[in-house]
């Protein structure tokens, strides 16, 4: 952990030492609060400072002028100031002490009062470790810490406490307790017994949360270096049970000789070991969500079980808990295609037509991702296994295929769908998509058909293959 204040001071924004500057020569107090400060005192790296002065709004804009700041929040005490940095203005948040009152909707507070004392202001944030202060002062000790909740003292721990008692924090924002075992995940950190023992309690509250704030949670969660801690916390507290109840269904379930975990801890495993951004590793988090739906005994081998069919019913699942999550249409057919294509058995005997099918049905923009969750789910076995050999021969190969500049999508064709109606003299219509699709079927398979007279020619023959009767 860093204590030198000196040290921590440099690394704050010269924006932001300006800000606090201007506040304290018009006879304010100004302190740095916040996650920013937090991760500066344990040596990550710092974004978003917050500022935390006695200024009130309508202060803030006389030491400011009216140019350089928008009342983002006025009433809630929060001022936008806008500083120079690096050529650009940039905005930073400068919010007076205020306490808060009761939050009646679980959300947000009913009322906000302006305090004069820091110590207030403080009293009513989250966890210990976000309610530290840090006035940067310009001087021989490079700045002064406020410290009334006994933050630094966790940090050191490594420890997530509740400010003042839990159950009393968590009933007044329901998504504190997401922002509790994520931000364990985040920092590596464990939860306070008294503060994880409140989270149960404050799931009704919880329910209260828009899933729009839940999925930014969740996905932040997946960001961390080891997304398990943070779901084994979910798991253990109920939450899991609210966001995502499916993966619940994996616990305790065996499956076979090739995985030394039953399925819940296998999907673990499986975010922990997969690269990738958090869609990513929703996706590897979902990939075997079926299985525990998709069970049958080997009859072959006493106690193991089969999945028969499970990433085609994991896919369907996945579709309806990315809507429950409101993903983002893109982000949720990532995750869904992920979990459909996460099968695939490569093998060197492989034929290039083969590799080529391959790329037309995941598509090369997912292929990168797709290889990061079956690595994954490989590691997740918990056997010390590596995907890489596997991985690397096909990945030559498809950047083989590429640079071939074979044929791989409808797009590639030589053809258009204007050529297909010109030759069948028909309409616009789905049997144009259909006779393009058995053409790139043709050509993936014989890459030197695409050629325009060569598809052309062959435009009749799989329209009447297909029974297709063009409209006329």
């Amino acid at each position: 952990m860093n204590t030198d204040l000196r040290a921590i001071a440099a690394q704050i924004p010269e924006p932001i030492h300006a800000v606090c500057r201007a506040l304290r020569a018009a006879g304010f107090e100004a302190h740095l609060v916040g996650g920013a400060i937090r991760d500066l005192f344990i040596g990550r790296a710092a974004h978003d400072f917050d500022i935390a002065t006695s200024a009130h709004p309508h202060q803030v804009t006389q030491v400011f002028g009216r140019r350089r700041t928008i009342p983002t929040g006025e009433k809630h005490g929060t001022v936008t100031v806008l500083v120079d940095a690096g050529g650009e203005r940039i905005g930073v948040e400068v919010t007076t002490f205020r306490g808060e009152g009761a939050y009646s909707d679980g959300r947000r507070p009913d009322s906000v009062a302006f305090v004069s004392d820091l110590v207030e202001d403080l009293r009513r944030r989250d966890f210990t470790v976000n309610a530290i202060a840090f006035d940067p002062a310009e001087d021989r000790s490079g700045g002064v810490v406020s410290d009334p909740f006994g933050g630094l003292a966790d940090l050191v721990a490594r420890r997530l406490r509740a400010v003042g008692e839990a159950g009393d924090r968590f009933a007044e924002d329901g998504l504190r307790v997401m922002r509790a075992v994520r931000l364990a995940a985040q920092l590596d950190f464990h939860l306070d017994a008294a503060t994880e023992a409140a989270i149960p309690g404050a799931i009704p509250v919880f329910r209260k949360v828009s899933m729009e704030r839940v999925r930014g949670e969740i996905l932040k969660l997946l960001a961390a270096p080891r997304p398990s801690v943070g779901l084994r916390l979910m798991q253990s507290s109920g939450l899991l049970a609210e966001v995502i109840p499916e993966l619940t269904e994996g616990i305790g379930l065996r499956q076979n000789r090739f995985h030394a975990h039953d399925v819940f801890e296998h999907t673990l495993a499986t975010v922990d070991e997969t690269s990738g951004g958090p869609i990513v590793r929703l996706g590897a988090l979902l990939h075997d969500v079926a299985k525990p739906r998709t069970v049958a005994p080997k009859e072959d081998a006493p106690g193991e079980n089969s999945f028969f069919r499970h990433e085609q019913v994991g896919a369907e699942m996945a579709e309806a808990i990315g809507r429950r999550l409101k993903l983002a249409n893109r982000d949720r057919e990532r995750v869904v295609a992920l979990v459909a294509h996460h099968m695939f058995w490569y093998s060197p005997e492989w034929t290039d037509a083969t590799v080529r099918r391959f790329i037309n049905r995941v598509g090369l923009e997912l292929i990168p991702d797709l290889f990061a969750v079956r690595a994954g789910d490989v590691r997740g076995r918990g056997f010390g296994e590596e995907a890489g050999r596997e991985i690397d021969e096909l990945q030559r190969r498809i950047d083989a295929e590429v640079l071939k500049a074979s044929a791989l999508k409808i797009t590639d064709l030589a053809v258009r769908g204007a050529d297909v109606m010109r030759v069948l003299a028909c309409r616009p219509g789905p049997v144009i998509g259909e006779v393009l699709r058995r053409l790139l079927e043709r050509v993936i398979e014989e890459p030197s058909l695409n050629a325009t007279e060569s598809l052309e020619a062959l435009i009749p023959v799989v329209a009447e293959e297909a029974a297709l009767a063009p409209a006329r």
